[in-house]
């Protein structure tokens, strides 16, 4: 077994009180540090606060030490051993400094997979939350933003979340009266993180049809021919999006086309949907743009 201690700091020109009371609001619909939609958000069964369970991605701890604007604990899950946790140490009355430390006991399988694929990313999530917690409390980065290096740009590709069959949603108004007996409908759906695009017209991309209507949070795509007419609607709700996708055959040909497209329509669906939802969620403000632009407003 080994320790692997991992530490990654930040000075900040900003009072101790302004960025502690950025670290409050971990885990919250309105997070100002974590690094989300890039990744995933930190989720807790309850409010901040120690015994709150969660995580972010597969990734599982539990609060377990807390002092509000000060500093934050989280102990891993079994069996997983070791914490990482977030300090925030004055430096004068408008300077600081924000540490983040993990520290774990690591046997040789445990110490691979740091070394060949999590290392690269905990380093890169971690400069990305501290690049959050200066913007937030000061508008910039004194310095060059992080970059994702080719590695990690692959991982959060093979790692990125994957749509989930669903129903097609009873407010998807559009797609369930488009054909009054269609003979083929399925649906997939993903969470939507904060800071994510929640205009349907954002999703436009998707699939390369026309837009046939857009109502609410519904849009409308779809392409009518001789043999088939197909329809799929893109909803977008607060907590997240669902393609679905309605057809309607006109004739022998029809079924027998589409008899081979639904073959593999389930794969390009799922493939379409998260190749946008990646795109929209790499391209969307930072979570600590996001907090400086909200206080700016309220100014």
């Amino acid at each position: 077994m080994r320790t692997v201690r991992n530490v990654h700091a930040r000075v900040i020109e900003a009072p101790a009180g302004r960025v502690g009371a950025l670290l409050d609001r971990i885990a919250a619909d309105d997070d100002p540090l974590f690094p989300t939609p890039a990744w995933s958000p930190i989720r807790f069964d309850r409010p901040l606060g120690v015994g709150a369970d969660g995580g972010h991605g597969p990734v599982r701890y539990r609060v377990t030490a807390y002092t509000p604007g000060r500093s934050v604990r989280f102990d891993f899950a079994p069996p997983s051993n070791g914490h990482h946790r977030l300090d925030v140490e004055s430096l004068g009355p408008g300077r600081c400094r924000m540490v983040h430390t993990l520290e774990q006991r690591q046997g040789p399988g445990q110490a691979l997979v740091w070394s060949l694929l999590v290392r690269a990313v905990h380093d890169t999530v971690v400069e990305e939350l501290l690049d959050n917690a200066e913007r937030a409390a000061t508008g910039r980065t004194a310095a060059r933003p992080a970059t994702r290096t080719p590695r990690v740009r692959l991982l959060h590709r093979l790692g990125y979340a994957r749509p989930a069959a669903a129903p097609v949603p009873a407010s998807a108004r559009l797609a369930r009266t488009a054909f009054a007996r269609p003979d083929f409908t399925d649906a997939w759906r993903l969470p939507l993180a904060p800071g994510m695009d929640r205009d349907p017209r954002a999703w436009r991309g998707v699939l390369p049809f026309p837009v046939k209507a857009v109502e609410g949070d519904e849009l409308l795509l779809g392409e009518d021919a001789g043999h088939l007419d197909f329809r799929a609607s893109l909803l977008v709700d607060q907590e997240g999006v669902t393609l679905s996708t309605v057809v309607k055959t006109h004739n022998r040909l029809g079924r027998l086309y589409f008899g081979v497209v639904r073959q593999v329509h389930p794969f390009m669906a799922r493939r379409m949907l998260r190749r946008t939802h990646r795109r929209l969620a790499l391209s969307a403000p930072t979570a600590g743009e996001r907090h400086w632009a909200r206080e700016t407003t309220r100014r």
